[in-house]
């Protein structure tokens, strides 16, 4: 018995009908983010390893791709396997998100870009996830970008739009949960934890959906982490405030449920911002989520996920990360970004069937000459149809329901006697 032909773990085929609903959503996708001033670009799929594994990614680069450079025999495996080192093997790497590869992008191309810059990008990215519902190891990314821009506007355009997007989507319900990363460090600071143990603690943090306070707590007192307990305490006190899907984003909202001398400036940023997203879709709200981590490392204020009641994950996030570009460049840019979850959003819409009202079958039979058939298909395209030739079969409905599923409306046989379209009788397929 032969074995089964599937895809890699973690990737998929999408038949024609898939394909064409995916493609329908993301045109709306990139129609309403250029309507919203947006430019797109593309990069190409791989980036050096060193760029890849530079340690802005967080975990992610944990979960990249190597791509094995070229030449390599058995001889350099044997010394990489000995000196432990298979990462020399190594010097490409598949992107695993599409925001390191702006910021080489922009490094690059900087003198032919405007001051303010705002970039669509629409591509795949992989990651060697373990594969379950809603978590692939390849998947879409629907980012937009705004580089150069320090102020507030950066993060208003950038949720304004995706919330314009959810909302041409017809995804409703949604909850875009805010925090700034200089308040999760004021939190780490307020505990007593050393700064160099803050990547680790807001990795056991961005967990606490999933383990609990006591789960983190347990986390980070395995090595003895002194604060673990303190930080227990500010996340049992924030637990039921979480559990009301965060707070309102107002000065006294916010500094009521944390500890004092957070830092005042971020809080006061925040609550102005929710002032300037007052006329989002009604579809959409905002809240304060001060455990909200966002796991990428390179973000150093604003930070952003979307929420959404039919999906057990966030299906988009962002936020500012001003530090990264100048690790390329050399020179400090502003940067901020927001990124829709493709892959859960489109399993939780509603997608039109696609338009097939001009797509029309010619069923010919097999003595018909192609020149005909040919002059037919040609004659119906010049008139905007969409033309498909199938052969007449045996079994002729099988082939009617085949073409109604790919979208087709209308079909016509052809014979001997049809010399021209005005010959043709069309048919509804349905």
């Amino acid at each position: 018995m032969a074995a089964p032909i599937t895809p890699p773990r973690g990737m998929r085929d999408f038949l024609p009908a898939d394909k064409a609903r995916r493609e329908h959503a993301l045109g709306v996708i990139r129609k309403t983010f250029a309507a919203h001033g947006f430019d797109e670009i593309e990069t190409p799929v791989v980036e050096d390893i060193a760029r890849l594994h530079s340690g802005l990614g967080g975990d992610n680069e944990k979960l990249a791709f190597s791509v094995m450079r070229r030449g390599l025999d058995s001889d350099d495996l044997a010394a990489a396997i000995d000196h432990g080192d298979l990462m020399s093997l190594a010097d490409l790497g598949l992107r695993f998100d599409l925001t390191v590869p702006l910021a080489r992008f922009y490094a690059t191309h900087r003198a032919e870009l405007p001051p303010v810059f705002r970039a669509i990008q629409i591509a795949p990215v992989w990651r060697a996830e373990r594969p379950q519902k809603g978590r692939y190891r390849q998947f879409v990314q629907c980012d937009i970008d705004i580089i150069g821009e320090a102020g507030q506007l950066a993060e208003v355009e950038l949720i304004t739009a995706t919330a314009a997007a959810l909302e041409a989507l017809g995804l409703e319900g949604c909850t875009i949960r805010i925090n700034d990363r200089r308040i999760l460090n004021g939190l780490l600071e307020f505990c007593g934890f050393e700064e160099s143990r803050w990547p680790q603690v807001l990795i056991s943090i961005d967990k606490l959906d999933k383990i609990g306070a006591q789960g983190v707590v347990a986390e980070l007192s395995a090595d003895g982490a002194d604060s673990a307990a303190v930080l227990g305490g500010v996340l049992e006190t924030l637990e039921p405030h979480l559990a009301e899907g965060g707070v309102a984003l107002t000065v006294e909202a916010i500094t009521a449920i944390l500890p004092d001398g957070i830092d005042t400036d971020a809080v006061a940023q925040l609550e102005a911002l929710a002032h300037a997203l007052s006329s989002l879709p009604p579809g959409v709200e905002l809240r304060f989520d001060p455990t909200l981590v966002r796991g990428m490392g390179y973000y150093t204020g604003t930070i952003f996920e979307i929420s959404h009641p039919g999906s057990g994950s966030s299906v988009g996030g962002g936020g500012r990360y001003d530090g990264m570009i100048g690790r390329f460049l050399g020179t400090d840019v502003p940067a901020c970004g927001f990124s829709i979850g493709f892959e859960r959003v489109v399993d939780l819409i509603e997608l039109p069937e696609t338009d097939g009202a001009d797509a029309v079958v010619l069923v010919f039979d097999p003595t018909v000459p192609l020149s005909r058939l040919l002059t037919l298909k040609s004659a119906l395209l010049d008139d905007g149809r969409r033309v498909r030739l199938e052969r007449r079969a045996k079994n002729l409905k099988a082939l009617l329901d085949r073409s109604a599923a790919a979208g087709f409306a209308s079909f016509a046989f052809v014979t001997d006697e049809t010399g021209s379209v005005a010959d043709l009788e069309f048919k509804p397929l349905a």
